[in-house]
């Protein structure tokens, strides 16, 4: 049984577009969310000791990624990545930071953690994640796995509730779940509503091409399309694994290959539309 639960949310400057804490009832960590222009003068003592990151990017072609990294001092090493860019070292560009400390984490607790986030991250696959190398092999007693695995529970529901859905595996089929179907232009889809928008299962087939024109819409689903192939979500017309669309129009608009209205296209086993149900 799921129990309720409490977060504080605290507007450090008055406002959401600055610093955020965010605190989970009866956890000892703890969220700091950080746009990238406060952290130079950033001196809090909470982002100053250990603790993994999370740094939020989004690419030319409009896919969100994501570097996951730890530190014993985390605003120093933020401070370390905003010269690696300025250098150019760094070629990737992040708008902003969250970042989550605890009571008594160490060296060995925070690589420990560093990699389970990677390895979530890679697996739920809503993010490109941009982190190369972890610690895997970081050997901890079973007492320490399990209070992290514990934080790493507690950190899956507040960076969710702060927007950002990284470590969010994708929806799963029930028993009480209503497929949708979306055909046309060689394609042959399925699919269903989800919590996210909608989630088109693996084994769905594209079309055997796309509409230049896409590029020219108020969003790209061409270039969405495209996305999806370079990162093999989509391989040879089929879709690899289930992935969710933030709305049925972008999905329907990627397996048709044209601009589509995802009401209409998206249609039951006995043919009825999406926007009559």
């Amino acid at each position: 049984m799921a129990y309720g639960k409490t977060i504080e949310l605290f507007l450090v400057n008055g406002t959401a577009e600055s610093l955020i804490t965010a605190e989970l009832s009866n956890w000892n960590g703890k969220a700091i969310k950080i746009p990238r222009t406060e952290v130079a003068a950033c001196t809090r003592d909470d982002v100053s000791g250990a603790g993994v990151y999370f740094l939020f990017c989004k690419e030319d072609d409009g896919a969100d990624s994501v570097y996951i990294g730890e530190a014993e001092n985390v605003i120093e090493r933020l401070r370390q990545h905003l010269r690696d860019s300025q250098s150019g070292k760094e070629t990737y560009y992040w708008n902003t930071a969250v970042i989550f400390v605890g009571n008594d984490l160490n060296k060995a607790l925070i690589r420990y953690l560093e990699d389970r986030f990677v390895r979530l991250a890679r697996e739920c696959n809503r993010y490109r994640v941009l982190t190369k190398n972890t610690y895997s092999n970081t050997v901890l007693k079973e007492s320490n796995i399990a209070t992290m695995e514990e934080f790493i529970d507690n950190v899956k529901i507040v960076i969710n509730t702060l927007g950002y859905k990284v470590l969010v595996p994708a929806p799963e089929v029930t028993d009480e779940t209503q497929y949708l179907y979306c055909k046309g232009s060689g394609a042959s889809a399925k699919g269903f509503l989800s919590s996210g928008g909608l989630t088109v299962l693996k084994g769905s087939k594209v079309s055997d091409g796309t509409v230049p024109s896409l590029e020219t819409r108020g969003k790209s689903y061409f270039n969405l399309r495209k996305r999806l192939e370079d990162d093999g979500i989509i391989a040879d017309r089929l879709f690899t694994q289930d992935y969710e669309f933030n709305a049925p129009s972008a999905a329907s608009a990627v397996v048709l290959g044209h601009t589509s209205n995802g009401n209409v296209d998206w249609k039951t086993a006995d043919g009825k539309k999406l926007k009559e149900i």
